[in-house]
């Protein structure tokens, strides 16, 4: 049987449409983000919460809108090899 997989979106910036918290952190098994911009920022200001926590950078250029339709096709090819187990 198949496990159930769930996804949380949030950004690093504060100009993001959601930002990330402590809540998305302790919450995941496993943080994906888009850029090494991205990892060095959330290691800076939340290091503590991230304890135990892989946090892979997916490569992704950061100039996409927020849910644009190009994105989520390449997330969801880029994100497939993590939720394998």
């Amino acid at each position: 049987m198949a496990t159930k997989r769930s996804a949380r979106s949030a950004g690093t910036s504060p100009d993001a449409h959601k930002t990330d918290g402590a809540a998305d952190i302790h919450w995941a098994d496993i943080i994906l983000v888009m850029e090494q911009k991205h990892k060095n920022r959330l290691t800076a200001e939340c290091s503590r919460l991230l304890d135990g926590k892989p946090i892979h950078v997916l490569d992704i250029p950061d100039d996409y809108k927020y849910i644009a339709p190009e994105l989520v096709s390449i997330l969801q090819e880029s994100v497939a090899a993590y939720l394998v187990r």
